[in-house]
């Protein structure tokens, strides 16, 4: 009885460990991919997709770098992330810092909310986005403009 306890117990642990590790597991797909041994980058050409987790990247043409988690993407930009859509012109992905740093006409559309700015830094850690540039709100019927705003994803209000 005791062995039959342990058994499962170490079952569920390995179960465990091995969902999490296929969880983070990235999903990247183009139609050209060639990877520089020079400089440990991928290089991605035409309908860019780069899935990790909930957060989905579309792009034109992308860099990646798998040991830095850092992602340098262009043309026709979209940035997924649950109901959060961001899109823009080119997009900096720090990985390991929780960071995407979106340039070139930068959107988010969300339930009843667009905002739109020169660029975007979004922390997926935080959930804060932190809008520059000449920024234009639309919430619901009310519209205003900016030099810069600051927005609680999580929270859905400006800070």
């Amino acid at each position: 009885m005791k062995y039959n306890k342990i058994f499962v117990a170490t079952l569920l642990v390995l179960m465990l460990l091995t969902s999490m590790a296929s969880a983070a597991k990235p999903i990247v797909t183009a139609d050209n991919t060639y990877f520089d041994i020079n400089t440990g980058l991928y290089h991605l050409n035409g309908n860019v997709y780069i899935k990790t987790g909930n957060r989905t990247i579309t792009a034109d043409q992308a860099r990646v770098n798998p040991n830095a988690l850092e992602v340098w993407g262009t043309g026709n930009i979209t940035v997924k992330q649950d109901d959060i859509i961001f899109t823009g012109s080119s997009v900096y992905v720090y990985g390991s810092k929780k960071l995407a740093k979106i340039d070139g006409g930068v959107n988010l559309s969300r339930n009843g909310l667009a905002i739109s700015a020169d660029r975007v830094e979004f922390s997926w850690g935080s959930k804060i986005a932190i809008f520059t540039g000449i920024v234009r709100v639309t919430q619901g019927n009310t519209n205003w403009t900016a030099d810069s705003a600051s927005y609680d994803i999580k929270q859905n209000r400006f800070l």
